[in-house]
């Protein structure tokens, strides 16, 4: 279940096993001069099939942002058959089998591989920093870029607590963070131009090293990769440390943030009986609205922690969907998600989702609890659920 199984080098795809993690991945695509440049924070122990069953949202920030993006085909394994779909680039005929399966959690079906759309691997790359005093602003600016087309790979907004945290300002600053890349021409003029939209809105780009080096974008690269082992350090000290992310349009951007900042410190206090630090920076932006993620780190009491993390996540949950983002942009909903999914989804889809689990997994075997309840005992028809040798004969 690791393998790349075949590369049509003509149309730039890929089949691939499921089970194959990040690295090895780009590994066996490395020699074809290929990759799937899909790379989030868990890359290096998450796999293809989690990517696509979760709906992974990857490292880059524009354009081709989620896996689903990246796919042709799915092959799923179901209780009641196989679901190979149709490899094409595009097709108008009816709903995409493969967006049913995709975000789904296991829930109706395992996918075992996937034919996947890669790219040239880049060999131009630049980045650059820029400083803003104001927030609203900096947002401004990274509206600006997001809908002028240009696609940068990189623009992260750190808000000045976020800066602060990465290494990369201490005065109260807040920086953007650019990077553009080619796998087939030069892209200093590219970036000069996202430049150029940054101070139209009061940026000022950082210095760079001779070379043209970016010491601010390489310390917060640092920085970002070594995240995940801070929480967990975190963790081991009692201290309460959480992410969470989200995604608005851009006219409820700024009310949002100030929202969240808000009203998580008045529940921070109520919980812990401290204020905490409420960073944010933007992971992902469109053309028509960010993807705001923020990091909760707050005192913690020694054998409550649990607890005290859930009432923060409930009331973070409560905020997003009061302010009409979404309860997860990329983070998925398992079962910590839950209470904001079934306030998000239209209860028209959730009785399409039951009745799709209900005809896929009529045995209920596959992740109960995740995405739906479990559907009631008396439900489930006996001779749907007999033994795959009594449904042969």
């Amino acid at each position: 279940m690791n393998q790349v199984l075949e590369i049509d080098r003509t149309s730039r795809a890929a089949r691939i096993r499921a089970g194959v993690l990040g690295p090895a991945l780009e590994a066996q695509l490395r020699p074809h001069g290929l990759t799937l440049r899909h790379f989030p924070q868990s890359f290096e122990y998450s796999t293809l099939g989690g990517w696509l069953a979760t709906r992974a949202g990857g490292h880059y920030a524009t354009l081709h942002t989620h896996i689903d993006d990246l796919v042709e085909s799915l092959r799923v394994v179901t209780p009641v058959g196989v679901n190979q779909s149709l490899r094409v680039p595009g097709s108008g005929a009816g709903p995409s089998p493969d967006r049913l399966f995709l975000g789904s959690e296991g829930t109706l079906g395992v996918i075992t591989e996937a034919w996947m759309r890669l790219q040239d691997r880049p060999r131009h790359k630049a980045s650059a920093t820029v400083v803003f005093d104001d927030i609203v602003s900096a947002m401004d600016a990274v509206r600006a870029i997001a809908q002028s087309g240009l696609h940068p790979a990189n623009c992260r907004l750190l808000d000045p607590g976020e800066a602060a945290l990465a290494g990369v300002a201490h005065k109260g600053e807040s920086i953007l963070v650019l990077g553009e890349e080619s796998a087939h021409s030069p892209v200093e003029e590219r970036l000069a131009t996202l430049l150029a939209l940054a101070r139209d809105h009061g940026g000022t780009p950082a210095a760079r090293e001779s070379g043209g080096a970016d010491t601010a974008a390489n310390t917060w690269r640092s920085a970002f990769l070594k995240m995940p082992y801070l929480r967990d350090g975190l963790a081991r000290m009692s201290v309460i440390s959480e992410t969470f992310e989200t995604a608005c349009t851009w006219d409820r951007a700024p009310e949002l943030y100030a929202a969240v900042r808000s009203g998580l410190t008045e529940i921070l206090e109520e919980v812990t009986g401290a204020a905490g630090t409420i960073n944010c920076r933007f992971t992902h932006v469109y053309p028509d609205g960010p993807a705001p993620y923020f990091t909760v780190i707050a005192p913690g009491r020694r054998g409550s922690e649990v607890a005290m993390w859930d009432e923060i996540k409930s009331a973070s949950m409560s905020l997003l969907h009061e302010h009409g983002a979404t309860v997860t942009h990329h983070h998925a909903v398992g079962r910590d998600h839950r209470p904001g999914y079934d306030l998000q989804r239209p209860e028209p889809f959730a009785l399409a989702l039951r009745a799709a689990k209900q005809a896929l997994d009529p045995a209920g075997i596959l992740n109960a609890g995740v995405l739906l309840d479990p559907a009631p005992s008396h439900d489930v028809d006996d001779r749907t659920v007999s033994a795959p040798s009594e449904r042969r004969e």
